[in-house]
Order: structure tokens, then sequence, then C-alpha cells
């Protein structure tokens, strides 16, 4: 039940960004001001169905967490990039060549067989107080030294740089959830009462940053390829660390796991060089310099 919940979810987060997407395309020409972007946004009826996909998806994706692993939940999750694009190719009639099939199905066949083999167990442990120090210790040391690795290099190493820390917070995030999921049995003044509810939003926001700091550094491929590497690997480890998630591993199972987790890896770097994926960022990018052009063009000259 947890897998097709975060399949669910998948789907849903994708629709909602193309949703969201359209309906700020519509309000652009028409305000360059952030209050006016905001106020036109609220009378696109796509754009508030839009933000209320997105909070569906992301109840789906609490309760996919409360049910299942978090070692099995996350890698489902990054499907998100294959609803995306066969979304972005029906929706606007969008050539999927048989390169972008080849990646749908390497990454369906690639997570089946991981899976299958994993038949993770366990993620019934509450995290303790000394495991959560480490982890934040190891998580923030390790976005801190991405973020400083992308301040030099190409804009291919620089977003994947930022690819990698988006991963890792994203993980992290997902990692809070569920212990907030964990948590709702007992009621919600208990959840609000424990510091990670609270955490849940001070992650997001920084991978939600972090994501955007690798769109504007360079191509989309090599910031999607990274975060949708890191984010399910990051995921297993902190399973395996807080949660107590179990790896079937025996009898030559930890090859499989490796190979066909492989396969999946590939093929999302095959759909994120997809045209209809770089297309959009480079469409997103091209307006936001529009934008800074029109507002340089009405500054009064000194």
């Amino acid at each position: 039940m947890a897998v097709v919940l975060a399949l669910l979810a998948a789907g849903a987060n994708a629709l909602a960004t193309v949703m969201q997407r359209l309906g700020i395309e519509e309000v652009n020409a028409r305000s360059s001001r952030a209050r006016g972007l905001m106020a036109g946004l609220l009378q696109r009826p796509i754009w508030i169905a839009g933000l209320g996909l997105a909070t569906v998806s992301f109840l789906l994706q609490a309760v996919a967490l409360s049910l299942g692993d978090l070692s099995t939940v996350q890698p489902v999750m990054v499907t998100e990039l294959v609803f995306l694009l066969v979304i972005l190719g029906v929706w606007f009639h969008g050539g999927i060549g048989w390169r972008e099939w080849l990646g749908v199905v390497g990454t369906a066949l690639g997570l089946g067989v991981f899976l299958a083999a994993s038949s993770a167990g366990g993620g019934h442990d509450r995290p303790q107080a000394e495991d959560w120090i480490l982890l934040l210790a190891a998580s923030g040391g390790a976005i801190g030294l991405a973020t400083v690795l992308a301040r030099r290099g190409s804009r291919s190493w620089r977003a994947a740089c930022f690819g990698v820390a988006g991963g890792i917070s994203f993980a992290l995030t997902a990692a809070f959830v569920k212990t907030a999921a964990d948590q709702w049995s007992h009621g919600p003044l208990f959840v609000l009462s424990h510091w990670e509810a609270y955490a849940v939003a001070v992650s997001g926001l920084s991978g939600l940053v972090i994501s955007q700091h690798a769109l504007g550094a360079g191509p989309v491929a090599a910031s999607q390829s990274s975060l949708l590497i890191v984010n399910p690997l990051a995921s297993i480890v902190m399973g395996i660390w807080l949660f107590g998630d179990r790896l079937h591993l025996a009898g030559g199972r930890e090859a499989v796991e490796a190979i066909f987790l492989g396969v999946m890896f590939v093929s999302l770097s095959v759909l994120s060089h997809s045209p209809l994926i770089a297309a959009g960022a480079r469409e997103e990018r091209l307006v936001r310099f529009q934008r800074t052009t029109q507002r340089s063009k009405q500054l009064p000259s000194a």
C-alpha cells in the first residue's frame, strides 16, 4: 500500500508542477511585481488547483511514509520525473521519442526489481536523540561541502553539486515527515510539541532554495541527475540509520539490487536530458531574465 500511495504522490506532484507553471505563465506578462504576481495567481483556478494537488501529494507521501519504510518510499518518489515527462508530452503534444520511452521502461524495471529483491523490512524503530545529532551533523556537513564546491568549476559541475545538496536536503525532509507521521497517532498536539514537525518546514524550504540555485547554476540535466541519484541513496542510508530499515542482502541479492538501482539511475539521467524537461527549465530562466530586464528599464536613469 505504501508503494501505491508513493506512486500516487509522485504523479500528483508532477501534475501540480505543470498546473502551477501554467498559472504563472498566464500572469507573468501582466505583472512584474511580486504582489501583482501573487494577486494574479490567486485569480487563476489552474494555479489554485495545482496548489491543492501539491498539498494532496504531500499528504499522500506522509501517509506512505507512515505505512512503509523510508528506504522504500523515497526511491519510489523519484518516479515523479517519469510522470512529469509523460504529462508534458501529452499536454503540450511534445515528441516523446524512443530514448524517453527507454528511460521510462528502465526506471520502472530498475525500481521494481530493486524493491522486489530488497524486500525492505523493519523501519519501526523510533530514532534516538544521538542518532539525530550524528545524522544532522553528517547531513549538514555534506550539504555545506556540496554548496562550497558549487562555487567554482563548470556550469555542469556547479549544477551537479547543488543537486547533491538538494537531494540530501529532501531526503532529510522525508525523514522528518516520517517521524511526524508516526507521531500522528498520538494526536496533532503531540506532533506539534515535538521539534521534528518544525524541522519539516526548515529542511523542506532549504531543499527548495537549493534546488532553485541548481536550476540557475547550469544545465537541468546535471542538477536533476545528481539530485535523483543522491536522494534515494541518502534516504536508504537514513532509513537504516534512524528507523532500523533492513534490506535483504543474502544470496547474492546485494549485487542484483546494486545493478538495478544503477539501471534506474541511468534511466532517470536519460529522462532528465529529454528536451521536454530541459526546455521547461530554459523557458523558466528566460522568463526570469525578461522580468529582470523589464525592471531595469523601469528604473529612473541617474
